[in-house]
């Protein structure tokens, strides 16, 4: 709700739970709480703006004012929920399909055409070797600053710039290549080579029925 112009796809899992119709029940619930949701938050936002617009000294909110209408600003756009059985590989390729039909459109994602400097396809194509070399920890996570260092080793990377790095690092982020998570001031220096490290720590700690299986130990 925080980034211009996202696109976003809901996605049902635990499909072999559910019945037929309990699963077109659902969508339809989810889809409905989504639209209910938003409307809440335009609301909520537009009611935030005029209290601040409102008040007997609004010089003194600027700041909250200028977020909250940069916030405003922020569309989103829902796609429709895709249910899955996770358990099943075809459901795992249709979702795998939905989500390229909908990364290839040019109306939705308007960048999908532009052009990358060459520099980009080096550096991707660098991190993935660094990435599979046998040097590399099974966790994947690499020092910023170590990254450059290694990049810069390559011959046509030799003159590579730690900002020029950051911008492409964001580029590999958003295609999924590499997590960085500049925002968080603990984790700005350090890159993940391996995402599927951090979706395994994940599942280990945030799982289905977690609490009951918590429980279940004597």
């Amino acid at each position: 709700m925080r980034v211009p112009n996202s696109v976003v796809l809901p996605v049902g899992t635990h499909v072999d739970c559910c019945q037929e119709q309990e699963v077109a029940e659902k969508t339809h619930d989810i889809m409905a709480r989504i639209t209910a949701m938003l409307a809440e938050r335009k609301s909520n936002l537009a009611h935030f703006i005029d209290n601040l617009e409102g008040s007997e000294e609004p010089k003194f909110y600027v700041d909250q004012w200028e977020r909250l209408k940069e916030m405003e600003s922020c569309t989103l756009t829902i796609l429709n929920l895709i249910a899955v059985n996770c358990t099943d590989h075809r459901d795992i390729r249709k979702l795998e399909a939905t989500i390229l039909e909908h990364v290839k459109n040019e109306e939705l994602f308007p960048e999908v055409v532009r052009v990358l400097p060459p520099v980009y396809r080096q550096v991707e194509a660098a991190i993935v070797d660094i990435a599979r070399s046998e040097e590399m920890a099974d966790h994947g996570m690499m020092d910023l600053q170590y990254l450059l260092s290694k990049l810069s080793q390559h011959k046509h990377l030799a003159g590579l710039g730690r900002e020029l790095l950051q911008d492409i690092l964001r580029y590999l982020h958003r295609i999924g290549l590499v997590v960085w998570y500049e925002e968080i001031k603990h984790l700005e220096s350090t890159v993940f080579l391996q995402p599927t490290f951090l979706i395994t720590m994940f599942k280990l700690l945030v799982r289905y029925r977690l609490v009951q299986q918590l429980e279940s130990i004597s």
